[in-house]
């Protein structure tokens, strides 16, 4: 069973940077494409952000705008989101997920394991 830990969340002011990680354990990390999602209070499960399983394929949301960069380090089973220029609407409960797949089709059914969830708060 894959387990996946996000950490790197915490509080930030407007137009400051955060960069989550995500360690997974439990299966073959270079075996499957990740991805990122994020929930703001009141709100649905948005996609933020995916990876193919080599790292050489990304994939993002138009609300990024150039924003935030995906990658993974797979000899570290770790995936990572790079953020920048975050503004309030970032606020969110940022998730990590994995994928049953080795590229990310544009089916978020596709991710199958969670991670607990990291909080970005950007607040002045």
């Amino acid at each position: 069973q894959v387990h996946l830990v996000e950490s790197g969340g915490g509080s930030v002011q407007p137009g400051g940077s955060l960069k989550l990680s995500c360690v997974v354990s439990g299966g073959s990390f270079s075996d499957y494409a990740m991805g990122w999602f994020r929930q703001a209070p009141g709100k649905e499960r948005d996609f933020v952000a995916a990876i193919s399983w080599s790292g050489g394929h990304t994939y993002y949301a138009d609300f990024v705008e150039g924003r935030f960069t995906i990658s993974r380090d797979n000899s570290a089973s770790t995936l990572y989101l790079q953020m920048t220029y975050l503004n309030a609407a970032d606020t969110a409960v940022y998730y990590c997920a994995a994928s049953d797949r080795l590229h990310y089709y544009g089916t978020n059914s596709d991710f199958r394991s969670w991670g607990q969830g990291a909080q970005v708060t950007v607040s002045s």
